[in-house]
């Protein structure tokens, strides 16, 4: 857990590529992302997926949003506030969670059944269970019951949790426990040691 001590917390200023030499290295930065996403995203049942972040992820979606709308340095200080709360803060894992279905009939019709869906999801290793908490800064579920396609949560852990989940061998399970989609998911050993990275 010492690695906590120095691992960036939050997306500076200074952290960011100016455009020109961000497009220069863009095709590399994208290939390194991509592998590393290998290890950060799990699929629970058919339809619903976390991607697990970290200040790299979150580096990486910040300077591409740069990159595509050109909006400088007022941009910019509109992706920090919306993407370093995203960014784990030590002793806790967080995650965007993505209902994924290509088919729109079939998109509405499972978003209608699945409101309130954060409240559900937790990750269970070592005896432990630890609940999601969200961002609240808009309610993603509306008044007739029809939830968001993209949600972002948090995993807050205490010390001995963080240490629990960070001793090889640990069984993680991600579970979602929604009264209409009940699924659950096992990490890989290689999956909870990149995660451990974040504690």
């Amino acid at each position: 857990m010492t690695a906590a001590v120095t691992k960036k917390r939050s997306i500076e200023r200074s952290d960011i590529l100016d455009a020109a030499t961000y497009a220069a290295a863009r095709k590399a930065r994208r290939a390194e992302i991509i592998a590393m996403k290998k290890n950060r995203r799990v699929h629970v049942g058919p339809h619903l997926t976390l991607y697990f972040e970290c200040y790299e992820t979150m580096l990486y979606q910040v300077q591409e949003m740069l990159h595509a709308e050109g909006g400088g340095e007022e941009q910019l200080q509109d992706e920090l506030l919306a993407y370093n709360p995203l960014i784990p803060q030590g002793n806790e894992l967080s995650a965007t969670l993505m209902i994924e279905v290509n088919e729109p009939v079939q998109r509405a019709r499972l978003l209608d059944s699945l409101g309130r869906i954060e409240e559900h999801v937790s990750l269970r290793f070592g005896g432990e269970t630890v609940q999601a908490t969200w961002e609240n800064d808009v309610d993603r579920t509306t008044p007739d019951g029809k939830t968001s396609s993209v949600h972002f949560l948090h995993f807050h852990m205490t010390a001995e949790q963080a240490a629990a989940f960070a001793a090889p061998g640990t069984e993680v399970i991600v579970t979602v426990t929604h009264p209409n989609y009940t699924h659950m998911a096992g990490l890989r050993e290689d999956m909870r040691a990149e995660l451990t990275r974040d504690l």
